[in-house]
């Protein structure tokens, strides 16, 4: 994917406050200013879905709820297809149809970003599980 340059003008105030985020996390302030703009509009489109910093990075996530990927494996592990599939990850999350559906059509626009999360955490789980084991082999 290509880039363009814009010329934004920032209040004094504004601009400090980007370059210290964006130092904090070792970007640059256009680098980030590039993730912010990105993740707002992804924001108004799929109304509901905030980002958050985790130990994976920044990922989606329903406002107030898990995130996308976690939703996703959910509607996946399902014994059910369809719209029977979103009413079972719903039940099973204790969240609304309507939450799960939007992180479904979050997940249709976003898939390759999603199904990269949703690898890394059964690569971490993994790990977690075989670090448990030789724990437990080694008290046993």
């Amino acid at each position: 994917m290509g880039s363009s340059p814009l010329s934004i003008r920032f209040d004094d105030a504004v601009l400090e406050r980007l370059r210290r985020r964006a130092s904090a996390r070792d970007a640059t302030a256009s680098g980030w200013a590039q993730r912010l703009v990105d993740e707002g509009l992804r924001q108004q489109e799929f109304v509901g879905i905030v980002f958050r910093d985790g130990p994976s990075g920044r990922r989606a996530g329903l406002m107030g709820g898990p995130d996308v990927w976690e939703v996703v494996s959910a509607v996946r592990g399902s014994d059910q297809r369809g719209d029977a599939a979103i009413v079972a990850a719903a039940r099973d999350l204790d969240l609304s149809v309507a939450r799960v559906q939007t992180a479904v059509a979050y997940y249709g626009a976003h898939a390759e970003e999603i199904d990269a999360e949703i690898v890394e955490n059964e690569i971490a789980a993994d790990e977690a599980l075989r670090a448990w084991r030789a724990q437990q082999q080694l008290l046993s």
